[in-house]
């Protein structure tokens, strides 16, 4: 039963017809795994735990960014360097004592998932990256898991819920992964703020229909938001019988992960560069930005190719060369490395922060943007 602070705590819940003590009751004993504590993950994780979800998982290895914070509302100024999981824990606990954090300090991937997502009643997926949300959708098949999509984009956001048997799966829609780099990240193209806060509390709005079992899921219905014209638009989804993993004769029957994915490259530090350049060391760089970008500022003596060209054109480099690939924060860079390492290129190597970070470290005259 519910104790006197929880009464009291959730008194606005329980007065709805639709949740009511049972309810309550039902969301406590619930677990729902968040992957990713980024910017869908930061509002969709506040919303649950405030409504007293009783077990939270969150999935992250990465540490908070200054640049996080304009959408990341899960964190604060102070959090800036820390692990992401240790300030999402304490901000979660902070809102409800009463729930269960448990951490996976972990890059999810074809040989942990299945053992991480073993458990949830529920998945959110707040990644931002192609690889991973076919990793995702694939375990959470396997596991007969639903999975609460959402995804960003400037001022634009979808959700909607697959789960396999009862609607369509990612692959129904989207059978292969786009090439590598063909579609902007959210660090490439950009996103309002805001606009995270919008679609992860959808993501937790939908996650809470599930575990009550009211309303009407999004399941086989994709919601599409356009923040500039404030519209709302919905497009119907249907389970595909061919589907390579959730149709009849399902082709994909364990995970396997998307070239260079989970394969994360090493990376050096702005001062480590520094310090080999004025050696002499000889270390090609390569910068992956648009040509636009490089237009405001680059690295002397750098090569540009880039990010959706790069696996078309990785044969114009030496895989025998030192290779140190730099974008304007750190996340195409990444990608591009485990791209070109998962070609051959086994001293290829990504710059922590990209060109940002060696302005604020080591060169404050590069120009910042």
């Amino acid at each position: 039963m519910l104790g006197p602070e929880e009464l009291e705590r959730y008194g606005r819940q329980l007065v709805l017809p639709e949740v009511g003590e049972l309810g309550q009751l039902k969301l406590k004993a619930a677990k729902v795994l968040l992957i990713g504590a980024g910017g869908l993950g930061a509002p969709a994780s506040l919303y649950l735990a405030a409504a007293g979800v009783g077990r939270l998982g969150l999935v992250d290895f990465d540490s908070v960014d200054l640049s996080n914070l304009q959408r990341q509302v899960l964190f604060s100024t102070i959090d800036a360097g820390r692990p992401k999981l240790e300030a999402a824990r304490e901000r979660l606990l902070a809102l409800n004592p009463r729930i269960e954090i448990s951490l996976h300090e972990a890059r999810l991937c074809a040989a942990n998932g299945l053992e991480i997502l073993k458990g949830y009643d529920v998945v959110l997926d707040g990644t931002d990256n192609f690889p991973a949300r076919y990793l995702i959708n694939d375990a959470c098949v396997m596991l007969g898991l639903p999975n609460v999509h959402g995804s960003i984009q400037r001022f634009e956001g979808r959700v909607s819920v697959f789960w396999a048997g009862r609607g369509p799966c990612w692959r129904c829609l989207y059978p292969e992964p786009p090439a590598p780099g063909s579609v902007p990240s959210c660090a490439e193209a950009g996103v309002l703020g805001v606009l995270p806060g919008i679609i992860g509390s959808l993501q937790a709005l939908e996650a809470i229909k599930l575990l009550l079992g009211i309303g009407k899921p999004l399941i086989g219905r994709f919601v599409a938001f356009d923040g500039l014209s404030m519209e709302w638009h919905e497009f119907k989804a249907q389970a595909d019988p061919a589907c390579p993993v959730c149709g009849k004769s399902p082709v994909i029957r364990s995970l396997k992960d998307c070239e260079g994915y989970c394969v994360p490259a090493p990376r050096i530090t702005p001062r480590e560069l520094k310090v080999r350049l004025d050696r002499g060391e000889e270390i090609v760089l390569l910068d992956v930005r648009e040509p636009w970008e490089v237009a405001v500022c680059a690295l002397s003596g750098a090569r540009n190719i880039p990010m959706d060209q790069l696996a078309e054109r990785a044969a114009e480099l030496d895989p025998g060369r030192e290779l140190v690939v730099y974008c304007k924060a750190g996340v195409r860079s990444e990608r591009a490395a485990a791209l070109l390492r998962g070609k051959g290129f086994g001293k290829c190597v990504s710059l922590v922060g990209g060109i940002q970070a060696w302005a604020e470290q080591v060169d404050p005259s590069v120009p910042r943007y």
